[in-house]
């Protein structure tokens, strides 16, 4: 077959699709019919929980070793319909014996950051990448993180926050999927499965480096100007 034979079927496959379109178009069809989306390559395993039944999920929960070293699953705590989440790497000793994140010296300075936003641990809600203390507080394994990870996504999609303060360069990294310095991750906001992520530094090195303290509230300014007046929370009354 010549080249011009080649253009000549070429142009008129074309003028073949170009007809049954516009016919298309005449009867109604603004586009072509598109086939049905196939089904996510990683479906939730928790499709149709509340937070309630999660957390239920979580605190009976084997999937990796830590369950044999915890002494309790810290779940998360605060108001499940806040506008604003904060997102540590894992529970501490504190933690581990009271079940709730973020109660040590370096949840007491957290506490102090979210009073001085002008609000309360009730009005935002509280979690880590993982559920269960890390014996000696090593850093949490890769394999860790991608077990305990879908509890934390359904929190994020039941919560619906619109920012997520993700606190510390474990738990930036982690939820960024980067291997980029907190130094650089801080001071502007990511995209998170639909919220709006502003790294910043974790509490506990603040205690150790009390001159960032001006830098973590320059990214919590940020934070409620993201919010918005009288946009902080949402208390569902």
């Amino acid at each position: 077959m010549s080249d011009q034979d080649t253009v000549q079927e070429y142009l008129q496959v074309v003028a073949t699709v170009r007809e049954f379109v516009e016919e298309q178009m005449e009867l109604g069809f603004a586009v072509l019919a598109e086939p049905e989306s196939a089904e996510p390559e990683n479906p939730s395993p928790f499709a149709g929980f509340d937070i309630s039944r999660l957390r239920d999920e979580a605190m009976a929960c084997e999937r990796c070793e830590l369950h044999a070293t915890r002494n309790t699953v810290v779940f998360g705590t605060g108001n499940d319909k806040a506008d604003l989440m904060f997102v540590g790497e894992a529970p501490g000793a504190d933690e581990d014996q009271q079940g709730e994140p973020f109660v040590g010296r370096a949840g007491q300075l957290l506490t102090k950051i979210i009073m001085a936003m002008g609000l309360t641990r009730d009005d935002v809600y509280i979690a880590n990448i993982i559920k269960c203390r890390p014996p000696g507080n090593r850093n949490p394994k890769p394999v860790e993180i991608e077990t305990c990870e879908p509890f934390l996504l359904k929190q994020v999609e039941l919560i619906q926050p619109k920012v997520i303060c993700a606190l510390g360069s474990f738990a930036a990294q982690a939820l960024l999927h980067t291997d980029e310095k907190i130094s650089r991750l801080r001071g502007r906001f990511h995209d998170y499965h639909g919220a709006k992520l502003m790294p910043t530094y974790h509490p506990a090195f603040l205690l150790r480096n009390p001159h960032s303290k001006r830098e973590v509230w320059e990214d919590m300014k940020k934070v409620m100007a993201e919010l918005g007046p009288g946009g902080n929370t949402d208390t569902g009354q």
